[in-house]
């Protein structure tokens, strides 16, 4: 890297320079980049958990259910977001909109699965103390099904946020369009930079919403601890105290 700022003249792919000269540039990318990305999980997880509650109460429901959004998984971005650009123009909304119906195949694949995998017993033990459909549900099946449902939460989040930067094809791509432009007038350091924070921000996205999980299940640890001391040889914990 050159010195003194002539990065940017040499055209170098690491330039500090840029970094401080464009500052607010990749502040602005940032945000908007976590703006869409979380506009997106949030009501993405609000569409698929009706979704699946649908079909998992009418077995009918469940095979049309499934079967769309696995159709509308396969559609290319560029395409979905083209289709999208007549019914709400060029704004966020057709970003936002694209990346929730790719977010439901995962979103309603995995609260199907955690709500398959309570223990009937559990269900059992709730109506006999007297919990209704509603409060069964949202006092005993959603919090077992926990686990399950934030895996597909953290999948489905560092695909949008990857996603998210097909939409600088309209101006609305967060750090997309940063790298869009750096590509279209191949300067170097734009494109490493806006590429890098969004590695940043997937793996970010990921790590706060494990530690999210962890807290909101601290059950699981209590079983995985227990089952270590369990799978011991006799003896270790008398040398272990």
């Amino acid at each position: 890297m050159a010195a003194n700022g002539n990065c940017l003249i040499s055209n170098d792919w690491i330039c500090g320079e840029y970094v401080r000269t464009r500052g607010q540039e990749l502040t602005d990318a940032v945000l908007q980049h976590i703006g869409i990305t979380v506009a997106s999980v949030v009501l993405g997880l609000l569409v698929a958990l009706p979704l699946a509650l649908l079909a998992r109460r009418w077995r009918s429901v469940a095979g049309p259910v499934l079967g769309l959004t696995t159709v509308l998984y396969t559609v290319p971005s560029l395409a979905m977001f083209s289709l999208l650009v007549p019914v709400f123009g060029l704004s966020a909304a057709v970003v936002v909109t694209g990346l929730v119906l790719y977010s439901l195949t995962i979103l309603v694949r995995n609260i199907l699965a955690g709500l398959a995998a309570v223990p009937e017993e559990a269900r059992e033990a709730a109506r006999g103390m007297g919990y209704g459909p509603v409060r069964l549900l949202f006092g005993v099946e959603l919090p077992l099904a926990l686990p399950a449902l934030m895996a597909g939460l953290r999948i489905a989040t560092v695909s949008t946020v990857s996603l998210t930067t097909v939409g600088a094809i309209i101006g609305y791509g967060g750090l997309g369009n940063l790298i869009y432009e750096g590509m279209r007038s191949y300067f170097k350091a734009q494109v490493l930079t806006a590429s890098v924070l969004c590695v940043v921000l997937a793996v970010g996205a990921d790590v706060l919403l494990l530690l999210i999980q962890r807290l909101l299940t601290p059950w699981t640890r209590t079983r995985r601890s227990a089952g270590r001391r369990a799978g011991r040889p006799a003896g270790t914990e008398a040398v272990a105290a």
